[in-house]
C-alpha cells in the first residue's frame, strides 16, 4: 500500500468532495444502519478528508475508526476531524477479516480500491458480506482523462499511466483501472446490490495547483511505466502547462449493500 504525504491530500481534498457521487450517499441514508451510534470503519483514512466529508452528511451520533498504515495521516485525521467519537488503528487493512467488522455499520474508504489486488478486493468484499455491513467506496481511478486542449500523445500517455496502476508491487498485482469492475463482480457473487456513479475531477483555473502536480505526476508515471516516452515527456508537460489547467480525470464511486 502506497504512503501519501499530507501536503498532496490536504492539496486534493476539496476537488474530491466537489467529485464524490452524492447520490451514492442519498441511497445509503435511506438503509437501516442498525445501529446507534453508527460505526463507521474508514480503510487507509489518510487525513480524514472523507470522514469530515461524510459525516455530516450521514447525520446523528457517530463512532468513527480510522484504519491506515501511516502513523502521522492518522494522527493528522483524529485531530481534525470533529462531531464524531474517534479510534484510530495502524496497519495492514488488506488483512480485515468478517470478525474485524463485527458490529460496523458501514465500511468506507476514499481512492484505496485501485490500489488493491484482486485477490484483496475479493477478501474485503467477502467480510464485508459475511459481516453483513454496506461499503462505500469513493474515487477509483476509471482510467479516463480528458484534456480541454486535446492532442494525440493524450492517448499514449493515458495507456502508459494505466499500466502503471496495474503495475506489480512488491509482488502485487495492481488493479489500477479494474478495481471497480472487480469489486462489482467480487460483492456481485456474494448477493450485494451494487450501484456504481462517476465522481470525475473537473479541473479548472481554480484548481491550478492541483492540476500542476496531478499532470507532473501523471507524466511521470507514464514515463517510468514506458521510457520511450521520456523523450517527448518534456515538451508535452510544457504545452498542457501552457495552455492552463482544463482536465477532466474520471473516477467511479461504489456503493455495496447486502441483500
Amino acid at each position: 500500500m502506497s504512503t501519501f504525504a499530507p501536503e498532496w491530500l490536504s492539496l486534493r481534498e476539496k476537488a474530491d468532495a466537489e467529485a464524490r457521487a452524492h447520490d451514492l450517499v442519498d441511497r445509503l441514508r435511506e438503509i437501516d444502519l442498525n445501529r446507534t451510534p453508527l460505526v463507521v470503519r474508514d480503510l487507509g483514512c489518510g487525513t480524514g478528508s472523507l470522514g469530515r466529508w461524510l459525516a455530516g452528511r450521514l447525520g446523528g451520533p457517530q463512532h468513527w475508526v480510522l484504519h491506515d498504515r501511516d502513523p502521522r495521516l492518522l494522527s493528522i485525521a483524529a485531530a481534525t476531524m470533529s462531531g464524531v467519537t474517534i479510534e484510530t488503528h495502524e496497519g495492514d487493512l488488506t488483512r480485515l477479516t468478517a470478525a474485524d467488522l463485527a458490529g460496523t455499520s458501514l465500511v468506507t474508504a476514499s481512492a484505496l480500491l485501485d490500489l488493491l489486488t484482486a485477490e484483496e478486493v475479493d477478501g474485503l468484499a467477502g467480510a464485508c458480506a459475511d459481516a453483513g455491513c454496506p461499503a462505500l467506496f469513493t474515487l477509483s481511478v476509471a482510467g479516463r482523462v480528458e484534456f480541454a486542449e486535446p492532442e494525440p500523445l493524450d492517448a499514449e500517455f493515458e495507456a502508459a499511466f494505466n499500466a502503471h496502476q496495474r503495475r506489480v508491487v512488491d509482488g502485487r498485482r495492481l488493479l489500477g483501472p479494474d478495481a471497480v469492475p472487480a469489486a462489482v463482480e467480487a460483492f456481485g457473487r456474494r448477493g450485494a446490490e451494487v450501484t456504481t456513479s462517476p465522481s470525475p475531477w473537473r479541473l479548472g483555473p481554480e484548481q491550478a495547483a492541483l492540476a500542476g502536480e496531478w499532470l507532473r505526476g501523471w507524466v511521470e508515471a507514464a514515463v517510468e511505466q514506458e521510457p520511450r516516452l521520456a523523450a517527448e515527456a518534456p515538451g508535452y508537460l510544457r504545452r498542457k502547462l501552457e495552455h492552463g489547467p482544463g482536465v477532466v480525470v474520471h473516477h467511479t464511486d461504489l456503493l455495496a449493500v447486502p441483500r
